[in-house]
């Protein structure tokens, strides 16, 4: 017997090095940056990302979004969701986008939950009784055992049919239409749509592409590469309807993963961002964020100061301007102001309240040879549009609520 021992080769062992991956972000103004992530990063760990590379002030409302131009659709990417596997669904064929910009309504129904939720489209389960207050409601969208149900009318679409109006009915096992008027028995319940294989998607361009009855679309689309065949369209005849919706579609669908990532930027804010993702190096980041951007200390030289200012669009339309808003948010106070396209010289002012975008216009008079703006015929008046937004930002005046946030087009 051999007393010689065997020589065994082992294989040489590889350290485990984290897969980098690059991903290319866009702006509103159609600027682009191209990113080295690693593959486990998620869409909060980009917008920190940018931020930081930009040095922008973050105000909890920067938000990562799928575009995916051929089929007009658009959705918030929640701030845990992994951004490789997201762009993993998509086709070789398709030109999808990943954009970021401002949302400011991304997390707003945490704080204003009765703006979200009108009582006439929200009742008890089975399993539920008692008053519902709008904290009620939350917690039961945020609990694993009840949910309150969401309930009304739909325009619906199945492939090659045309559009019907249906009862429709929200459960956290799916979305249910009722196939007898407004009947919730379950004999007359036919099931439309769930939520753990799917993503929810806002139309941008309903009419247009779907011929959808209204503005107000939105749609289940599997997770997965595919075109308009694999969408389940929806159709709500108001913003508020359509919100309610998509709203409690993400409470449902998330639960109490969307409420920690709403709570987790106040937590510990008196520390540095822990992102290391190279080449950002680690640190703090301070900026001043009082006052309106580029504020004027003294009366500006020239009237056209204003074009300087992040909330002035120039010569965009009143549909730019009201897809603008939407996008980032309709949050009361979202504003930006416009040229007029109906009346030279004069310019026009865009805001969202309660839920719609509203517009006023806003007027240049004289007065002994010196001219003014004003939005309530000169009863207050301002030498330009940098001291109007000021005002308007400290005081309601004629308007529905004070400005709070402006809209503008950042650039990457």
């Amino acid at each position: 017997m051999s007393l010689y021992a065997r020589r065994v080769t082992l294989p040489a062992i590889t350290p485990i090095v984290l897969q980098q991956r690059v991903i290319k972000v866009y702006s509103e103004d159609e600027s682009s940056r191209a990113l080295e992530v690693p593959n486990d990063i998620t869409a909060r760990d980009v917008c920190h990302l940018l931020i930081l590379k930009n040095h922008y002030i973050d105000d909890h409302s920067w938000t990562l979004f799928e575009h995916l131009p051929r089929i007009g659709l658009e959705r918030i990417i929640e701030d845990h969701e992994l951004v490789i596997e997201v762009q993993s669904n998509w086709g070789m064929e398709e030109e999808n986008r990943l954009y970021f910009r401002k949302n400011y309504a991304k997390y707003e129904f945490f704080k204003h939950p009765m703006n979200y939720f009108p009582e006439h489209m929200v009742s008890l389960s089975s399993e539920t009784t008692g008053v519902l207050g709008h904290a009620m409601l939350l917690q039961m969208f945020l609990s694993s055992s009840t949910y309150p149900e969401i309930h009304g009318y739909l325009h619906a679409k199945e492939l090659g049919k045309k559009w019907k109006k249906v009862f429709f009915l929200l459960r956290r096992s799916g979305l249910y239409y009722s196939t007898k008027g407004t009947s919730k028995e379950p004999r007359h319940l036919q099931f439309f749509s769930e939520f753990s294989g799917s993503d929810m998607y806002m139309s941008l361009a309903g009419k247009k592409m779907s011929g959808t009855p209204t503005n107000y679309g939105f749609c289940f689309k599997p997770n997965k590469a595919g075109g308009i065949r694999d969408l389940k369209q929806l159709c709500a005849d108001d913003e508020q309807s359509r919100t309610c919706w998509m709203t409690a579609v993400r409470l449902l669908k998330y639960g109490m993963q969307l409420y920690q990532n709403y709570m987790q930027p106040y937590q510990g804010r008196g520390g540095c961002s822990s992102l290391t993702i190279s080449p950002v190096k680690k640190g703090c980041l301070r900026l001043n964020t009082h006052g309106s951007p580029n504020t004027s200390q003294s009366a500006p030289s020239s009237v056209a100061i204003h074009r300087t200012q992040l909330w002035f669009h120039h010569k965009i339309s009143r549909d730019e301007a009201q897809q603008l808003i939407l996008q980032q948010g309709l949050v009361d106070g979202v504003f930006l102001i416009r040229d007029s396209q109906s009346n030279p010289k004069t310019f026009v002012l865009s805001m969202s309240h309660g839920l719609k975008i509203k517009h006023f216009q806003i007027v240049p008079l004289e007065d002994d040879g010196k001219p003014f703006y004003t939005l309530d015929d000169g009863h207050t008046r301002f030498t330009d549009l940098i001291q109007l937004v000021e005002f308007y930002q400290l005081n309601k005046g004629v308007l529905p609520c004070k400005l709070k946030h402006y809209c503008a087009r950042i650039a990457l």
